[in-house]
């Protein structure tokens, strides 16, 4: 398998640090409001890659932190006159349900940041200890970017004009800005009630002061709580490459004096009009936004997975409604296809041959476009091919029961990694209630007995209870919206 690492700008042999074990960190959202369906698309891809990892056999464990305390979590939570912990718990609980939503796969470990004091004041001691931070005038304790060496490489940025001891405190700040990052922020009035009195040693001297942690730092410690010094990937989108993963690297390895991640993922941007959708631009949409918009469409969520998923993750896309709805259609059809198949009445029971040959080399193929840098487009490729495939296997009546049980097995292998199949269609009997399903015996009584008033009224009763009515040559079928 190859992985594009932003590390080395270059495809590379993926080799886990204890095979078949992989530790994947994802930077979780800063919890002040709704995310945004950019911050979405980029879980959707961390989750894609995660199922794809483990479709290949590897024993993959995800982590992923929540940033409930930064400037905009303390700014936003005292305008709304709420506490910290309450404000932050409540944009956490919708962003988890979001995920849901979007059947994205909830990490192993998920930490607040404000359960991982313990592990931040342990690797800035560390840090002092060792002349990477220092107490600045300000209170404030920083990171010398100057004293690693290697602080270029992720971003591949030209330090050969940086000044030295330039700093600043800000939780995130201009890309273009190579300055002493804040590691914990000495308290201000505008903090209100949030902060920690924590003890460090410095110069040999004891000191206490009301502070709270920056935004850096807090990654470095959730990985280090759950994962141990090294991690195989580290995954989130590309506007975090500097200076947020870039100070990652310098904190973590000055602490351990090992190579923090071997892999670097970076999802591309989902832009609006040519422009980066974010808060800032008031440019964006929530999950919210959508599900207003499309309030009755129960394939919604399964649309924006296939849209999220079906291009090259590391590319930017363009968010349109009309590009929204053209994946809702698409849906439809995957939904029609699975339909077709349960429905199918079979004569025999054997696998020719050249079904059995086709059907390895679309597994074949499959994977192959997977192995090759999650290229989900390919995959979809082969996916797709193999929906059109069983459409005309049934129109032309060549399938056998052994061969459409093989079908739906290959349908729920692709299902582990795209997770957009509606799989109770392939249990549609079961969740019908007898009541409707003694009115879809009842009309097919009216048909054979030429009612067809009465035959109409039935079908109008299906409908209004939320069912859809199918007329086939074995009779009515009823099957959920």
């Amino acid at each position: 398998m190859e992985i594009y690492n932003i590390l080395s700008r270059r495809k590379e042999i993926f080799k886990p640090l204890r095979n078949p074990e992989v530790k994947l960190y994802q930077c979780g959202p800063t919890v002040y409001n709704n995310a945004h369906i950019w911050n979405l698309k980029t879980s959707v891809i961390e989750d894609a890659v995660a199922r794809t990892l483990k479709f290949l056999w590897y024993q993959v464990t995800t982590t992923m932190n929540i940033t409930d305390v930064d400037d905009k979590t303390i700014r936003d939570s005292m305008k709304a006159w709420e506490k910290l912990s309450d404000f932050t718990q409540k944009y956490t609980k919708i962003f988890l349900e979001d995920l849901e939503k979007l059947c994205i796969q909830k990490p192993e470990n998920i930490k607040a940041v404000t359960e991982l004091i313990p592990e931040m004041v342990r690797m800035i001691q560390t840090m002092l200890n060792r002349w990477f931070a220092y107490l600045a005038d300000d209170g404030s304790v920083y990171y010398s970017i100057a004293k690693f060496k290697k602080y270029w490489n992720l971003a591949h940025l030209d330090m050969s004009g940086m000044k030295d001891s330039v700093r600043i405190d800000n939780d995130e700040y201009e890309k273009d800005v190579a300055a002493d990052f804040v590691l914990w922020k000495a308290w201000k009035s505008e903090d209100g009630d949030n902060f920690w009195e924590e003890t460090f040693t410095i110069d040999g001297k004891e000191c206490t002061l009301k502070w709270r942690p920056g935004w850096h730092i807090e990654c470095s410690a959730c990985a280090m709580k759950f994962f141990g010094p090294q991690i195989d990937i580290h995954m989130w989108g590309e506007d975090l490459i500097f200076p947020h993963h870039q100070n990652e690297i310098a904190q973590s390895e000055a602490c351990t004096w090992k190579q923090f991640a071997k892999y670097w993922i970076h999802s591309g941007h989902l832009m609006v009009d040519g422009k980066k959708m974010s808060k800032s631009l008031w440019n964006f949409y929530t999950l919210r936004d959508i599900e207003e918009k499309y309030p009755h469409e129960p394939k919604l969520y399964r649309a924006i997975r296939l849209w999220f998923m079906n291009g090259l993750y590391r590319e930017q896309i363009n968010f349109s409604f009309e590009k929204l709805e053209q994946n809702i259609k698409t849906i439809g059809n995957i939904d029609n296809t699975c339909k077709n198949l349960i429905r199918y009445e079979a004569e025999f029971s054997w696998v020719r041959p050249e079904f059995r040959d086709y059907m390895q080399e679309i597994m074949g193929r499959f994977l192959e476009a997977l192995e090759d840098d999650f290229s989900f487009p390919e995959a979809f490729a082969v996916f797709f091919e193999f929906t059109k495939y069983i459409n005309w296997e049934i129109a032309e009546k060549q399938f056998t029961l052994d061969e459409v049980r093989a079908c739906v097995d290959m349908l729920m292998s692709f299902h582990e990694v795209f997770a957009i199949i509606d799989t109770q269609l392939f249990e549609w009997g079961e969740d019908i209630p007898q009541e409707i399903l003694d009115l879809a015996i009842a009309r097919d009584h009216a048909k054979i007995e030429k009612d067809y008033a009465l035959s109409d009224s039935i079908r109008d009763q299906i409908i209004e209870a939320g069912y859809s009515v199918v007329d086939t040559k074995q009779g009515t079928i009823v099957e959920k919206n």
